[in-house]
């Protein structure tokens, strides 16, 4: 307590009485629904289902009445148990899931008949007990059930049903599932693409794994080993060999490539026969070393783009404290300005926290400025006009201990003076910063980073995966300094190419140093199309005619005409494309074909190619 004068003032760790905050604390802890809670949660925390029933047993026998938290939480252990999922590294004996699953009917019909109203939750954990019983029909009905109680279903509430539709073969019903939750804005994710694409396998449905592969391209961009396994399947198998369109029209599909920005037409299949199914990996420039063919640099569209930027700031300003990254956002348009006026655009921008304390987890170890420092250099050395990127850093970075010693203070001082730091208030999330800098400036981020947590999850999978690999700058540490792992000159996503073959990325680990494998799957006869004439070159063709086939191939009218028809929006969606001019500047992104007949034929190249580039649906005009 203070004194003034006569006056007693109670500090608010006090009550009226003057009893300590200590005191409080324990008169709640001895509250016996304070204690069941914990001792619920506790339960949860060591999934250990038969002491959470016992717990509530007890407290239900005391006069306790459990609530919607409660029920859920011993519907959860119940349903978890029952699916095999509390302990997923041990086999779940039978008679312990016999024991789940009648436990949890008889939670969920006590919670009904104590008029607790269900939730979200609670109805996905029904369907989760209905799932492993294997009672696909009653686990859909459950989360049909949500939409009729005003409740908004998750994907959660639907795959249940699905994951069993799909284990039965129940192919129409695994379907009705996937048409009905994607009619009600509900995107399945890869789990739920593969166990529909192996079910799509194993029934022989052509058009579901061609539309599947598709929606894998859009949704996962790259595949697990698991989803991979199902892919090799499908080409192996002789539904896999005997499907597609010998006689396509070239021309359609070549616009079709064009207009979706190249990497697939998604016309369908096309050739027929087996299949040449290889792991493989690329060159740096994006040339397959199986086949030879040239993978592209797919478009981003630069409306997307600025939706993007849009959503960014609506979750910033929605989570950050005090309008601290509102103020950053209105503050940026005078600044950007004014920058422009004097440097033009960043180039970089550098995360400085997560550049500082790289490697940085042993004894000693600390925020390193100087660590920063030699990025921040080798951003300006890569720079075309050696500008100074951007540094994001939190505050306390900048003041705090670091920032005591001379030298630090001095890189700090240099950095302010020319426009390159901005640091971020107390309170907030610098990642929202750098982020938004680097979408806001089309420029490249350099950061580690490899933004999964929660944050980046609320922005969306499909188009920040396709702007974080055009725009993400990853770096390492060897004795002569940082070296800079710029975005691939071409898109790891899965490509579909105009003569009917297919490379599937695999997804790896974080070690940005180690070759990714790929799938190559080309026709073992490539559709009849021939190899080049000259006998010194082992270049594919990828669009040249056949004398084997009933299929022409693509003649040089038809391909110069196309080409003068889009050449104009090509130009438009390249000088537009976030980032394209700068990352155009440090890796060959765009095809710059030596020859007319080069140009005309789109031919993929060798490693050994003086032509070896990676070839953009963004071409621009060739200088005459």
């Amino acid at each position: 307590m203070e004194t003034d004068g006569e006056r007693i003032q109670v500090n608010p760790t006090t009550r009226n009485e003057g009893r300590p905050a200590k005191d409080r604390r324990k008169k709640k802890w001895a509250n016996p629904e304070v204690q069941l809670k914990f001792a619920l949660g506790n339960c949860s925390r060591l999934k250990d289902m038969a002491q959470a029933i016992s717990v509530c047993e007890k407290a239900m026998s005391e006069g306790i009445k459990l609530n919607q938290y409660h029920y859920n939480t011993l519907l959860y252990l119940c349903s978890s148990e029952a699916m095999g999922l509390l302990r997923p590294e041990e086999t779940t004996e039978e008679a312990s899931k016999e024991l789940a699953l009648k436990k949890g009917f008889e939670i969920y019909e006590q919670m009904v008949a104590s008029n607790i109203p269900p939730n979200e939750a609670t109805y996905t954990a029904v369907a989760r007990l209905a799932a492993a019983s294997e009672d696909g029909d009653m686990a859909f009905d459950i989360a049909k059930k949500m939409v009729s109680h005003n409740l908004s279903p998750r994907l959660r509430s639907y795959s249940p049903a699905l994951f069993v539709f799909c284990k039965k073969k129940e192919a129409d019903k695994a379907y009705e599932v996937d048409d009905y939750m994607v009619g009600r804005g509900i995107q399945p994710e890869e789990d739920e693409l593969e166990a529909l694409l192996r079910l799509s396998v194993e029934v022989g449905r052509v058009d579901k794994v061609y539309s599947l592969l598709q929606r894998l391209r859009v949704k996962a961009r790259q595949v697990t080993a698991s989803t991979c396994d199902v892919i090799e399947q499908w080409f192996n198998s002789k539904a896999g060999c005997e499907v597609g369109n010998e006689n396509w029209d070239a021309d359609r599909i070549s616009e079709a490539m064009i207009s979706r920005g190249g990497g697939w037409h998604g016309q369908g299949w096309l050739g027929k026969g087996d299949w040449k199914v290889e792991k493989t990996n690329m060159s740096s420039n994006g040339v397959c070393k199986c086949c030879g063919e040239q993978l592209v640099s797919i478009d981003i569209d630069p409306v997307e783009t600025d939706n993007f930027a849009k959503s960014l700031v609506d979750l910033a300003c929605a989570r950050e404290v005090n309008s601290n990254f509102r103020n950053f956002q209105s503050n940026m348009v005078p600044f950007i300005q004014e920058w422009l006026d004097h440097h033009g655009p960043y180039d970089f921008i550098v995360d400085g926290a997560n550049v500082g304390l790289y490697q940085q987890n042993f004894a000693d170890g600390g925020f390193s400025v100087s660590q920063l420092s030699s990025v921040v250099n080798v951003s300006r050395q890569r720079s075309p006009k050696k500008k100074w990127p951007l540094i994001l850093l939190h505050n306390k970075r900048a003041t705090g201990v670091p920032a005591d010693n001379p030298y630090n203070k001095q890189l700090i001082e240099d950095w302010r003076k020319a426009g390159a730091l901005y640091t971020t208030p107390a309170g907030s999330n610098d990642d929202w910063y750098w982020l938004y800098a680097a979408v806001r400036f089309k420029c490249l981020l350099v950061t580690n980073d490899e933004m999964r947590d929660h944050l980046f999850q609320l922005l969306g999978n499909e188009f920040f995966s396709k702007w974080k690999e055009k725009h993400q700058v990853r770096f390492t540490f060897n004795k002569s300094g940082p070296q800079f792992h710029m975005p691939p000159p071409y898109s790891i996503v899965i490509q579909e190419s105009e003569r009917g073959s297919w490379h599937i990325p695999i997804k790896g680990g974080d070690d940005i140093e180690m070759a990714r494998s790929w799938l190559c799957v080309t026709r073992s006869v490539a559709c009849g199309l021939k190899q080049r004439s000259d006998p010194s070159s082992q270049e594919r063709n990828t669009l040249g005619p056949s004398e084997d086939s009933g299929f022409e191939g693509v003649n040089d009218d038809v391909v110069s005409k196309s080409n003068a028809d889009v050449e104009d929006t090509r130009i438009a969606r390249h000088e537009e494309n976030t980032g394209d001019a700068l990352c155009s500047t440090f890796s060959t992104e765009t095809a710059q074909l030596t020859s007319e007949t080069d140009k005309r034929k789109w031919g993929s190249m060798s490693p050994s190619s003086p032509c070896n580039q990676p070839f953009s649906y963004k071409i621009r005009k060739e200088s005459a």
